[in-house]
């Protein structure tokens, strides 16, 4: 009789092991998946483009398993059945040089372990394990029937040998697991946001505390940061960590935190689609509110500018008190439903691989101040901020103090010094403005200059003629490095249709490769500017 419980232990036996195997193989592609922000249209786009070699490695992946399998299983062919399960430790040895090979090339924004992100994983083991058990009792089922059936013959006995050979189709299917997995686990975790993030609504409801939104194409996180650090010299605050800018990241700081502790919370919100900016000002309505600038930035999926203009504009039909607007962009919001004020202009700026000084009209007054903060565009975050402090009670004198303390924002044009070379770190930069001004800074420090890029991403159909216009304001430093495939090509047109030198300017695959190149390259009194570190979903 086929069905026997030795069979069925021996059958679970290799399916947990199996699939074990085959989760670890897919940590990256959760990773990823994460950052995608669980979206599998997201997940799918990244997957199809052909410089992350997913699809590659994963059909390379199989055949070898294929082809090990095969010939371990022929070579232990006089240990009968027992020889096909032999052949399985061909999927242990190529299953555990991928994930080996895989966890080598570390997650950009790694992984993090959250509670979905558990969940997930657990969802994942479950439909593994069931679809390896199917085929591993197929496969067996259909060696015990051709065995029955044509036992006489010599292609039975080899049947039985490499029957688990067909067990290497499930590199190919890591991808659509992954898929399925994210797909039933949204069953419980969309009801479930919903709830957290209604508890955060209620909760914030029934606080004193006051809301400050802040929204914009760019600086968001970096205005944030500022203005966290100038209010809390008088004020206890709260904000957004990181770049935690959806529901649910508004949700988790208000969930996370007992709000009596504070007196100002500040949320920055980020917005894709017209609509996302209201749903989060639903969930916090801000009394104050900032919009920091208006570029393409994300145009690929807002479709058109003026799109953009009215979701980041959403912000003020909730603000309750007033809104803070950049005056260079401020014209676009006329008539806004609320009090506003254009602001966020600097006089007399003086900038050096020091810091930063320059006059701004704080209360009707002007005030000269004074930040190691680098550039013009993080000048002007400060104006912002500075503005947003007064109209919340701060003086002048409190915040000219406030911004002489200021620190660097990480991965926003931070200084870093490593020996003698002075290292920019302006890695979450990836928008035209920020970039042009990182260009700037780095032309004021001495020695020789170079840009470690990969060009600047969701501009949509800007894309390609903003990256060659990031081409053509390269032309001049000593040493250019693009990384990766996905925008270099007219990056590097750009550079050479504007009369840059083949000498100057390499293309290394990775960031790690670039990594490598500096060290051969860099000498004391070098300054590198690390331009828009993309994200591992680009």
């Amino acid at each position: 009789m086929f069905i026997s419980v030795g069979k069925i232990i021996e059958s679970l036996i290799i399916s947990v092991l199996f699939a074990a195997l085959l989760c670890g193989c897919c940590y990256r592609l959760l990773g990823i998946l994460q950052s995608c922000g669980y979206g599998n249209v997201r997940f799918l786009k990244w997957a199809k483009k052909k410089n992350n070699m997913a699809l590659t490695r994963h059909i390379l992946l199989a055949m070898l398993c294929a082809l090990a399998c095969a010939v371990i299983s022929l070579c232990f062919s006089f240990a009968g059945d027992w020889s096909a399960v032999v052949g399985l430790s061909a999927y242990a040895i190529m299953f555990s040089v991928y994930i080996w090979a895989d966890n080598r090339v570390a997650l950009r924004t790694p992984a993090v372990a959250t509670a979905r992100f558990k969940r997930l994983y657990a969802v994942l083991a479950v439909i593994t394990l069931v679809a390896v058990y199917f085929a591993v009792t197929l496969l067996n089922y259909a060696s015990y029937a051709y065995t029955k059936n044509y036992g006489g013959y010599w292609g039975a006995h080899i049947f039985g040998i490499l029957r688990y050979c067909p067990l290497a189709v499930f590199p190919l299917l890591l991808i659509p697991l992954v898929l399925l997995a994210n797909l039933i686990s949204k069953i419980y975790e969309v009801p479930h946001n919903k709830s957290f993030v209604k508890k955060a609504t209620r909760k914030l409801q029934t606080s004193s505390i006051k809301v400050v939104g802040i929204t914009g194409s760019y600086g968001k996180t970096s205005t944030k940061q500022i203005l966290s650090q100038i209010l809390g010299a008088k004020y206890r605050v709260l904000s957004t960590p990181r770049s935690h800018n959806t529901p649910m990241g508004l949700a988790l700081s208000l969930n996370n935190n007992n709000l009596s502790d504070y007196d100002i919370f500040i949320a920055e919100m980020g917005a894709r689609n017209v609509g996302d900016i209201a749903e989060l000002c639903e969930i916090c309505p801000p009394d104050y509110s900032v919009i920091t600038g208006i570029c393409p930035q994300h145009l690929e999926s807002f479709g058109s500018v003026e799109n953009i203009v009215k979701a980041k504009g959403e912000i003020l039909a909730f603000t309750k008190s007033e809104a803070v607007i950049a005056a260079d962009c401020a014209d676009l919001f006329n008539g806004c439903p609320c009090v506003y004020s254009a602001c966020g202009q600097i006089q007399n700026l003086e900038c050096s691989p020091e810091g930063c000084a320059f006059d701004v009209v704080i209360g009707g007054k002007s005030v000269r101040l004074k930040t190691v903060l680098l550039g013009r565009h993080n000048a002007e975050n400060i104006a912002l901020a500075a503005t947003l402090a007064h109209k919340l009670g701060m003086s002048a004198e409190e915040i000219k103090a406030a911004v002489e303390g200021l620190g660097f924002v990480e991965h926003r044009l931070q200084l870093i010094k490593s020996g003698n070379v002075n290292i920019l770190d302006d890695g979450y930069n990836s928008n035209v403005k920020g970039a042009a001004a990182a260009l700037e800074v780095l032309k004021s420090f001495r020695g020789r200059k170079i840009v470690v890029t990969p060009g600047l991403v969701e501009l949509g159909v800007l894309e390609e003629c903003e990256n060659k216009q990031l081409g053509a304001s390269l032309v001049g430093f000593d040493y250019v490095i693009l990384v990766g495939e996905t925008l270099v090509t007219p990056v590097k047109q750009g550079y050479f249709e504007n009369g840059g030198a083949a000498d100057k300017l390499v293309i290394k695959q990775s960031l790690a490769a670039a990594q490598e190149e500096l060290k051969g390259y860099l000498a004391d009194g070098d300054t590198v500017l690390f331009l828009n570190d993309l994200p591992d979903i680009y």
